[in-house]
């Protein structure tokens, strides 16, 4: 039984190793091409052909955070008559809406298309949404979070994006950053982890397979196209991963713009991360559970790979990192013993294997610094260090989450419980 386990451990890390390499290979790629790459920024003047868009930010309880994300959509280089903003003040007890009906009345706004949308309703996000896209008038629908800075050009170059192919993509992302990077221990580490996935797994996942997935803020989707689906599932845990499906299902592809860039807040005290993450893993749970089907059906082979890509990352590798840890703090404690009485021999003897842990280390620290010097001012001797240290620590903590999130998944589904929708708490 103990061989079993450590091939299967084997097996599965050189699996991740052959994933990362290949990912790997596919951002390198795409970096050399971006890096020859010229951007010209046209004028508002120039941007006379550029459809019109409605911007929708979900609030709830965010008076801390909401005037600064409206003013910073206000004054998006984006023509002023092709933008309609809506914010949603979801079921507030806080002066978010007051906060908002201040800004409004600011002589540089009062004639923007600004609508304050006091909300009562249910749904948590994924149903503010769905209520506000009843009042999009536009063709293009754009999504920020309430703590989202975007930055002056963001929504240009995803709209400049979608037009370099209008009928294959039916959504556009871009990229998103921590702004409180420098805060703590935590935060630095989530920033590692941000600059990794965003500039190592999603330009890999486009260069070579043309695969992206919408996260929850910083992206457009055609309107037509998200009233078809029937708007964000309420009962999706992570309403972007279920949508990128529909999305997908439907023939569409979801593109990548790295050059629409936004801030965001993360988290800072680790009662925060696990609440939030854990919910994450949750619904990418549920959401691999729900379109495990397509791999044995007439799907397209990008849904096929979309949904080994997230099985692989969320059961076979967990499992065999869990397992793995496991022989590790064993073999630990029999080497411990076998200070004192040599005679004990643990039941797991992989020395000669050692090399297969050593290489997805390196591999590990290697995408992480291959993402930070592609980020000006990202490339520093305290970010190699943390890279260094994230894996016996921060990374570890992937562990402890999905182990959490899938139990309580479980649960609901044995006593039919209602999930709740929690909210990232936001820091002044």
């Amino acid at each position: 039984m103990a061989d079993l386990l450590l091939v299967f451990c084997i097996l599965s890390i050189w699996a991740a190793v052959f994933q990362s390499i290949v990912i790997m290979g596919g951002a390198v790629r795409f970096i050399f091409r971006q890096s020859r790459k010229e951007w010209d920024i046209p004028s508002q003047d120039e941007m006379e052909h550029f459809p019109k868009v409605t911007v929708l930010v979900p609030a709830h309880n965010e008076e801390l955070v909401i005037a600064a994300t409206a003013e910073h959509i206000l004054r998006l280089n984006y023509p002023k008559d092709k933008v309609q903003l809506i914010i949603i003040a979801d079921n507030c007890s806080d002066r978010t809406a007051a906060k908002l009906k201040e800004l409004k009345q600011r002589e540089a706004y009062r004639d923007r298309d600004f609508m304050i949308f006091e909300r009562t309703g249910t749904g948590g996000k994924s149903g503010a949404l769905n209520d506000a896209l009843l009042h999009a008038k536009h063709e293009w629908v754009c999504v920020f979070d309430a703590d989202a800075a975007p930055e002056r050009n963001a929504l240009y170059f995803l709209i400049e994006k979608a037009l370099e192919d209008p009928d294959r993509y039916g959504a556009v992302f871009g990229r998103n950053k921590a702004r409180n990077r420098g805060q703590n221990f935590l935060s630095k580490c989530i920033n590692l982890e941000l600059v990794t996935a965003q500039r190592i797994y999603h330009t890999g996942l486009w260069e070579l397979f043309k695969l992206g997935t919408i996260p929850g803020t910083n992206f457009i989707v055609k309107t037509d196209l998200i009233r078809e689906i029937g708007g964000w599932d309420t009962e999706a845990i992570t309403e972007d991963t279920a949508i990128s499906f529909e999305i997908m299902t439907r023939g569409q592809l979801i593109a990548l713009a790295p050059q629409a860039e936004a801030y965001q807040q993360e988290p800072e005290q680790l009662s925060v991360y696990l609440k939030q993450r854990e919910r994450w893993a949750k619904g990418n749970f549920a959401v691999v559970m729900e379109n495990i089907h397509h791999l044995f059906g007439r799907s397209s082979w990008r849904i096929k790979l979309q949904v080994l890509y997230y099985a692989a990352s969320y059961f076979w590798y967990l499992l065999s990192i869990i397992i793995s840890d496991i022989i590790i703090v064993v073999n630990l404690v029999y080497w411990g013993i076998s200070l004192f009485h040599p005679e004990v021999v643990s039941p797991f003897q992989f020395a000669d294997d050692l090399y297969a842990w050593g290489l997805m280390y390196y591999l590990f620290v290697l995408q992480i610094n291959l993402a930070l010097a592609t980020d000006i001012g990202q490339s520093t001797t305290q970010n190699f260090i943390l890279s260094c240290l994230s894996y016996f620590t921060y990374a570890q903590l992937f562990v402890l989450v999905s182990i959490r999130a899938f139990c309580s998944l479980l649960i609901d589904k044995v006593t039919g419980r209602k999930v709740k929708w929690y909210k990232t708490q936001r820091f002044g």
